[in-house]
């Protein structure tokens, strides 16, 4: 099958963007984080050996470091550049460094949505893990510039007649449930929080996604380079639709959270079926 994503642009939008920074533009890393570290505190347990795959920053380690249940803490990333001086893994994007049974914990954040094949990231991620080992993953699911995707298709096909695809197709959240099953990973749990941002154009959103490294980079992407009267007119409908009262536009941002078990006896088992003590019919008849 030919691949939806093209990593290698990806990375390359990844590292101009570590090249030029833009203060605050890592705010939805940072959101990630925060929430990380919310559901590492609801989990009653301390980790040996935790792997961080691909979270381009150090938010997430710092996230298990300062929570004290970690022993030890690898980064991994497709560029020495994100690592910044740090110690840790250099790998490509869709695999996992680490033979079968050496992880008590697996972290990835915001990078799972550039990846071709999640379902054999998933099970890679979870041969690596010992039983009972636990992995937390978030990526940008569906719904994401759902406002953006809608006015540019919009504008092109007012202005040329058709549309090319400029905006990543996102996994959904009841999708994202199903992988962790398929990927064999236990007591599978996935759930969507969707952030929203205020901008006063388009254009703030678009210099936002270039300061992120999260730019289009579609394998079916068009080559020619977006006319100026193209998101000018995209702008236009983005205003017309997805303003506020006070004129500045909306994007939404669905962050899907993923967290499954790599298998062990030790976990709680579903009852059988026809095990129940007592029978539906009853409690709802309230006897």
């Amino acid at each position: 099958m030919q691949p939806i994503m093209d990593t290698s642009l990806w990375l390359a939008h990844k590292r101009r963007a570590l090249t030029d920074p833009v203060d605050g533009a890592d705010f939805l890393m940072n959101r990630a984080a925060e929430d990380l570290a919310d559901r590492l505190g609801a989990v009653e347990r301390k980790f040996g050996k935790a792997a961080v795959l691909f979270c381009q920053t150090p938010a997430a380690a710092n996230v298990l470091g300062d929570s004290g249940k970690v022993a030890d803490i690898v980064r991994v990333e497709t560029d020495a550049a994100f690592l910044n001086g740090a110690a840790g893994l250099i790998a490509p994007l869709e695999t996992v460094p680490f033979e079968p049974e050496s992880l008590d914990l697996a972290v990835s954040l915001l990078s799972l949505q550039a990846v071709n094949d999640i379902p054999g990231m998933l099970i890679q991620i979870r041969r690596a893990l010992r039983p009972d080992g636990l992995f937390l993953g978030a990526f940008a699911g569906a719904g994401t510039l759902g406002e953006l995707r809608e006015s540019l298709l919009a504008a092109e096909t007012e202005l040329y007649g058709g549309a090319s695809p400029r905006v990543t197709p996102f996994t959904d959240v009841r999708d994202a449930g199903a992988l962790l099953q398929r990927a064999g990973l236990a007591l599978p749990v996935a759930d969507v929080e969707t952030v929203t941002v205020r901008y006063a154009s388009l254009f703030g959103l678009m210099a936002d996604l270039r300061a992120m490294g999260e730019t289009s980079a579609l394998t079916d992407r068009s080559r020619r380079p977006g006319a100026r009267r193209l998101f000018a007119r995209a702008a236009e409908i983005y205003a017309e639709r997805f303003s506020d009262p006070d004129g500045r536009v909306k994007a939404s941002f669905s962050i899907v959270w993923m967290s499954g078990w790599a298998p062990d006896a030790s976990q709680q088992k579903p009852l059988k079926p026809g095990s129940a003590k007592v029978s539906l019919k009853r409690i709802l008849e309230g006897r």
